[in-house]
């Protein structure tokens, strides 16, 4: 399945839903509220209908997952070999603070695993994708960009803008022991895992709750960056890397590094 997907074709979907966020962010809107308390966009809806659409009419083989679509029972969903999973603005609080600090989310998950991830930030005009074997690339260029030879020399740790947690803090703080020097960036959405993926952080800590949607296409792009999305075990004895597709859609706490 996975090689009769055209990364192309993706890329050109979170383009076009792009396009529509941006016609949005550049007017007065109004923000609702979903029940659970977080914001919602005409651009949300806008997105959301044209990713779906598109990714339906061109894979209707595929079945969706999206964070504004209605919840698929995991009676359903368990059996699914390959599945999109879409977040069609990742970062809705960014987008509403106009920081321009928000992105198009769209992964393809084989089983439990991300195959192929499209990130899109229309504001800052960066596109992030990956495909599985074929690697991953930032507006072209293959990723990895930059590389930290010296880690025991210092470290740059990306968090999040909106979500710093006490528990990411204290992590930030140990790593201070292994490192002489700690640079610590804010960046909000999805991009967080895309600094690391390209090279521009060596480590992110998410010690607070996000969904599968949040990070399954940056995720793809990590791991095809030679990257990988960890669940935060600090007592095991071996790192698992995130999976998917769970009966409960929210993620284990994780740390985004290199595979060493």
């Amino acid at each position: 399945m996975l090689e009769k997907i055209e990364l192309d074709a993706v890329v050109a979907i979170a383009q076009k839903a792009g396009d529509a966020i941006m016609d949005v962010y550049e007017k007065d809107f109004g923000v609702e509220y979903k029940d659970d308390k977080s914001p919602l966009t005409e651009a949300d809806t806008l997105s959301n209908e044209i990713i779906c659409s598109a990714l339906t009419a061109l894979y209707p083989q595929i079945p969706l997952m999206s964070e504004e679509n209605k919840e698929v029972p995991f009676e359903e969903r368990k059996g699914w070999e390959y599945y999109w999973c879409i977040d069609p603005i990742d970062g809705t609080k960014e987008f509403i603070k106009k920081n321009g600090e928000f992105t198009v989310n769209i992964a393809l998950i084989h089983k439990d695993s991300p195959v192929l991830g499209v990130v899109y930030a229309p504001a800052l005009g960066d596109m992030y994708k990956a495909k599985k074997g074929e690697g991953a690339f930032k507006n072209g260029q293959s990723l990895p960009l930059k590389h930290n030879l010296t880690p025991e020399m210092y470290l740059n740790v990306v968090a999040s803008k909106s979500h710093l947690s006490e528990e990411t803090q204290a992590f930030i703080d140990t790593l201070a022991k292994t490192t002489e020097e700690i640079h610590q960036v804010s960046k909000g959405s999805s991009l967080k895992l895309c600094m690391v993926a390209e090279g521009e952080a060596d480590v992110y800590p998410r010690l607070a709750p996000t969904m599968e949607w949040d990070t399954a296409a940056a995720d793809a792009v990590v791991r095809e960056s030679g990257k990988m999305t960890y669940q935060y075990q600090p007592d095991a004895e071996a790192e698992v890397p995130m999976v998917y597709n769970k009966e409960n859609l929210l993620n284990p706490w994780f740390v985004v590094q290199n595979q060493k």
